[in-house]
This record gives structure tokens, sequence and C-alpha cells, in this order.
């Protein structure tokens, strides 16, 4: 049925995200799905360089009419000096063909490794990058380093050009579109997209060369070892402990525990005993999320398991939020009054709390955009001094000579956790940045605590 010996010209042709072939390539047999529709093979779009080459490899002529590229030429008009690692980071990406990861810790300089990798590359290029915030800090960036016009699409603005910034919501949404116009896409927290659609981003997208940047590739949900089919393999990688003294900021984490009070360890116990009676009654033990997820299944179509969820819900807000915490944090700010001081927390409750008795401006994903900038530029102009936050500022703040960060309450995640100590680790001539993180005694928050932070430098107890 299929030509296997001898080849027509083959040709190679983007539609919608994905490659039409017109032969059958017994090399490519795990890509290929016949199109009765178009009377052609398809294949995604992220497929496009192994297909390339297979089919040089195998020295079979083939007509390429994928890649419409913007054109344009750019060159660096500011000379950066790299680092050691930097220069090793980007030295082991282009040793990989221009494909793949990347790890440093915040406050290291990726923007720069892909200011240079893009550089290199001279293409069109397109950055993704997961916040408003974050695609203006590369906007900003690039105009620096090039004398070129910048695109931008996301917030409003939708604008492509030899050089474009995007969210991953608006690359993600655009994916088709954007799919053969960039030969260069540069994926900045590069863990966010193996999420559930921003995937997509990078299967119709079939542009050869890829970087991620990240500081922590790991997820919770184990789907970062989708990582290397989407982008490439991690090629480089350095940890906060690596790099701490010489081009971060010495730090020193604080753990301090609370106890509840009798109120609410009758309530905690309450819970958590409704949770663990109806995990023991059906046999289940939670080892991972995974098991969790299948937990949660379960609850739709079974009430107990329902209650159960609940319970834990709320044992789980009852820790996070417990009252003492709130008499830490204010010993805390007392101690380090004139200090620029970020405080994190799981829910917006506890950040509106905080900023209402304590006249603290705060940040959550509810924030119109103006008045998130407004209140950014002030805390870092100094205007004011402490700021709160719940999840939304772990990624996407800048703020060089922020030292101490107070965790009031988290997920338990060792990526979430070294992304907020990632916050106060740039230099600040020999100071030493703390990491404060308050958690509840004999809940499953203090022994999560202690699991994530095993990579990490020791921590002192008080």
């Amino acid at each position: 049925m299929f030509r296997i010996l001898t080849y027509w010209m083959v040709k190679l042709i983007y539609d919608k995200g994905t490659i039409l072939i017109d032969e059958w390539i017994p090399q490519l047999h795990d890509l290929l799905k016949w199109d009765q529709r178009v009377k052609a093979f398809r294949a995604f779009a992220v497929d496009y360089f192994r297909i390339k080459s297979v089919l040089e490899g195998s020295n079979i002529e083939f007509e390429d009419y994928v890649l419409e590229p913007i054109e344009g030429s750019i060159s660096l008009r500011r000379e950066y000096r790299l680092r050691g690692y930097q220069e090793e980071a980007l030295k082991a990406w282009l040793n990989s063909k221009c494909r793949g990861i990347i790890v440093l810790p915040t406050g290291t300089g990726k923007t720069i490794v892909g200011i240079h990798a893009i550089a290199k590359v001279n293409s069109s290029s397109l950055i993704i990058a997961p916040t408003i915030e974050l695609i203006y800090q590369w906007r900003d960036r690039l105009i620096e380093a090039f004398n070129v016009d910048i695109g931008i699409y996301g917030g409003g603005e939708k604008k492509l050009s030899f050089i474009t910034v995007s969210t991953y919501d608006s690359a993600y949404l655009n994916a088709e579109y954007f799919g053969n116009k960039f030969k260069l896409i540069v994926f900045d927290e590069v863990h966010h997209l193996v999420s559930e659609g921003y995937r997509q981003i990078a299967e119709l997208n079939a542009a050869p060369f890829r970087l991620g940047l990240t500081a922590t590739p790991e997820r919770e949900d184990g789907k970062h070892v989708d990582l290397p089919l989407l982008v490439g393999n991690v090629v480089y990688s350095k940890r906060v402990k690596e790099l701490t003294g010489s081009f971060l900021s010495p730090f020193r984490i604080v753990r301090i525990p609370v106890e509840l009070t009798s109120i609410e360890k009758e309530k905690y116990n309450e819970l958590t005993s409704i949770y663990k009676g109806f995990l023991k009654s059906r046999g289940l033990k939670i080892r991972s999320l995974n098991d969790f997820q299948k937990l949660i299944l379960r609850s739709g179509l079974d009430n107990e398991a329902r209650q159960a969820l609940l319970a834990w819900h709320e044992s789980r807000i009852v820790a996070l939020n417990a009252e003492g915490k709130i008499k830490v944090l204010k010993d805390i700010l007392a101690k380090h009054r004139g200090e620029k001081i970020i405080v994190f927390t799981e829910y917006n409750d506890v950040v509106h709390r905080i900023s209402r008795e304590l006249l603290i401006p705060e940040i959550t994903h509810k924030t119109i955009s103006e008045e998130r900038e407004r209140t950014l530029r002030m805390f870092r102009d100094g205007v004011f001094n402490i700021i709160a936050t719940s999840k939304v500022l772990e990624e996407g703040i800048d703020v060089p000579d922020a030292s101490i960060a107070i965790i009031i309450s988290g997920t338990g995640s060792r990526r979430e956790f070294i992304q907020r100590l990632g916050r106060i680790l740039r230099p600040k001539n020999g100071k030493q940045a703390i990491l404060y993180e308050i958690v509840t005694k004999g809940t499953l928050e203090a022994r999560s605590s202690r699991k994530r932070r095993k990579a990490l430098e020791p921590s002192s107890e008080v």
C-alpha cells in the first residue's frame, strides 16, 4: 500500500499546528497518521525537527514549506559580561542543537542567557512568560539589548514582530497562528508548559530551536517528565546552594512552630479523624498526588468520599490559618522594622486580614493590573517596605533589595518554596537574607515543611 523503497520528492507543509507529509516514511511510523480528508500523513508541528533530521539523515529529498518566519535581523547593541555559569549554560544549549532546558535559581540572570541565545540564533523569536509583569520585564530587557521593534501579545496588545513576547494564555489561544512564524521559542518558567492546554503551545509549534528557563522544573503532579518531548532535556542546571555567596545572597531559613489554640486543636482533630477514618474504612493509602487525584474523582460519585475531602480541606484551613501565626508575624515585622519584606500566604482571606489589621498593601489574583503595577512600583521605590500576597508573586516580581520573606502558609510544594526563597536572594552587599516559615505544630503542614526543604541549607528552629 505504501511506497517504502522508492520515494517521490517528499513535501512538508504546515497546516493548523500540524505537518502534512505526502509520503509514508517508515522511520517516522510512530509520528505519522493518515488523514483521509487531505490524502496525506499528518504529525504534530512539534515533531518538525525530528522529521527533518530523519529525512536528511536518510538522504531523502524533500521540499520544505513549513516555516514562514517573520523576516528580520538582530545584533546585540549592549555588551553583557556573562558570568562563568551563564557561559557554560549557553554553550551547553548551543551544543544540544539549540534545544533544551536551563535550570538556574531566581536572581542569577536566566533572562541574560535567553537574550544571548536569541542573538546566537538570530532568527524570528517568540518568548513566552506566565504573567503580564514578566512579559513587560522581558520587553524592557530586549529593548535594551537589541535595536529592533519588540512585539507584544497579551495584556490587550496584539502585535507580532521579529522578536515577540507573549503570555502563556495568549500563546495558547493563538497556538496555530504562531505555529510556523518563529524559528526560536523561549519558554520562561517552563514548568508551566506541561499544564493542560499550555502544552499545545509547544505541540502546535514548528520552531526547531527551543529554550526552557526555570529555577524549578519539577512539578508535584509529575508532569515535568513531558518537558523533554516538548522542549528538550535539561542541558544545564545549578541549584541555590551552588551559587550562594558568590552570586546570590547568603541566606538563613528560620522555622517557627506555633501551637493551635484548644478550640482549633479540637476542630483539627475532629476533621482529620473523619478524613483518616474514611481512608481506613476503604483500605486506601495516599502516597502520591496521583492517589489524591483518584480520591477527588471518587468524591464525585461517593458522598462519603466527598465528606472526607471536605474534612481534609477544612482541617488544612485550620492549620494554615492558625491564630497564633498572626502574633508571630507581628513580632517578626517589629524585629525587622524598616527592611523590605514580602509576606506570603495561601488564602486571600488571610491577606485581607493582614492588610486590614496591619495596614500592609496587598496583591492577590483579584487585584486589577493597574493597581498591581502601582503597588509593585511603590514597593520597589521604597514608598512602603512591606507587601502581602497570596500565591501571585512567586514569579514576575523583581525587588533587588527585598531581604526578608515570611511564609504564613503554603501548599507544601518544593517548587513554590524555592520560588518564594528566590524573591530575596539577589545580592545585597553581603547582607544575609532571611526566610521565615511559620508552621503549625502537629499538623500536615509541619511535616510537609520538613520534607520540602531537604535539598536546601540547614534551617534554624526557634
